[in-house]
């Protein structure tokens, strides 16, 4: 089968089979016609023949930092629900939380000519923005802001500020911050910033002090928990900058025979399966993953269609969960 021989089945011009195969506009008639001819007769173009052709590659890469993540996972199923409705084959490659990993899988996209990349990104060093402003396809980050760059990302400082000023509000005083690598603007410093200046504005400044970093797992979360009632004494509230963390801070405190919320009250961020599970539910932190995935998606694409994009940053919200 080729192009000519669809048309004539479907009753169309090639020019309209062409437009289908290529996400261009064609009335919904002739599409359905068309579509009902490719179903019938298994029918696909060659991808080598349009990459030729159209020097378009019809894929994009995605770079995300780890796979055992319940943000990162829904992020990228936000990616797969518009890419894979599009017509758009994905390339997925895992960091491993490593930075000098994304620059790696950057350059390696760059060779194999991707249309455009979607970048879950961690830090930016002086070699990644180096590296993204002579990129030569579109890139939208998702999860970080970046001046100048396409991204979609989070209000993690008003949310780790609301969060703060709910739990001072409960009547806890003595609050401890168990936060990401303040490299990482988003998850490390921004969260971080917000129960800081949460804790200051209500007179509390020296709780601000009351910090430690762990890595994005449960293991760490339990070992920082530890190290933080060790630096700082009694508490009676903990905030962890993802759920993962706070669960590791239940488990210790749980196994240390500390009541979880009547002596210690634990929350975190991120509103995962695992913040339902724990035994009480974390207090936590609602942010659209999925639509961050879903926008960021919609935002290449624009680009790569030479359509305006009205924005070039996007901010999305969060709410609590009790």
């Amino acid at each position: 089968m080729n192009i000519a021989e669809i048309a004539k089945l479907a009753g169309v011009s090639s020019a309209a089979v062409s437009r289908y195969f290529n996400n261009g506009y064609i009335s919904e008639e002739k599409r359905e016609a068309i579509r009902k001819v490719v179903e019938e007769t298994g029918y696909r173009p060659s991808l080598q023949a349009q990459t030729l052709r159209t020097k378009k590659t019809r894929m994009v890469g995605v770079i995300v930092p780890k796979i055992a993540s319940a943000s990162i996972g829904r992020i990228v199923e936000g990616i797969l629900s518009v890419l894979n409705e599009t017509g758009y084959q994905t390339l997925l490659a895992v960091t491993q939380n490593d930075p000098k990993k994304e620059l790696e899988y950057l350059s390696a996209f760059n060779d194999k000519q991707v249309d455009g990349v979607i970048l879950a990104a961690t830090i930016f060093s002086p070699e990644h923005k180096r590296l993204l402003k002579e990129f030569p396809v579109p890139v939208v980050i998702v999860g970080q802001q970046l001046g100048g760059h396409y991204c979609v990302f989070h209000d993690d400082y008003h949310a780790a500020y609301d969060l703060t000023r709910l739990i001072l509000e409960k009547g806890r005083k003595k609050l401890g911050y168990i936060g990401a690598v303040q490299k990482d603007k988003a998850v490390g410093a921004e969260r971080y910033r917000g129960f800081r200046d949460a804790v200051e504005e209500a007179g509390l400044e020296s709780l601000a002090e009351n910090f430690v970093i762990a890595s994005f797992t449960v293991a760490s979360g339990y070992e920082k928990a530890g190290e933080l009632l060790k630096k700082s004494g009694k508490l009676d509230g903990i905030l962890c900058a993802t759920d993962t963390m706070a669960a590791g801070a239940m488990q210790y405190l749980r196994e240390h025979q500390i009541r979880v919320p009547e002596e210690i009250l634990v929350a975190g961020h991120g509103d995962s399966e695992m913040a339902r599970i724990t035994d009480p539910p974390l207090l936590t932190v609602h942010y659209s993953y999925e639509k961050s995935g879903e926008l960021a998606a919609r935002m290449l694409l624009d680009v790569l269609a030479d359509r305006e994009t009205a924005v070039k940053e996007m901010k999305l919200g969060y709410y609590i969960v009790e």
